[in-house]
């Protein structure tokens, strides 16, 4: 994933920074509890087809 392109991402719902998981090839939204998949290197913003996090997952992140 593109370092430059990481640094202007951010959650489409909320505007606030999101975090790469490079093994799970997903950005993480922490204050929304969301994971955007990134596929084939394009990351997928959009909020219907993010994976909603448990507690303990966005703890860990």
């Amino acid at each position: 994933m593109d370092t430059k392109l990481l640094d202007i991402l951010v959650c489409p719902l909320c505007k606030s920074a999101l975090v790469y998981q490079k093994a799970a090839q997903e950005l993480i939204c922490k204050a929304d509890r969301l994971a955007y998949k990134i596929e084939d290197g394009i990351p997928v913003m959009l909020v219907d087809e993010a994976r909603k996090l448990t507690a303990e997952e966005a703890e860990k992140v």
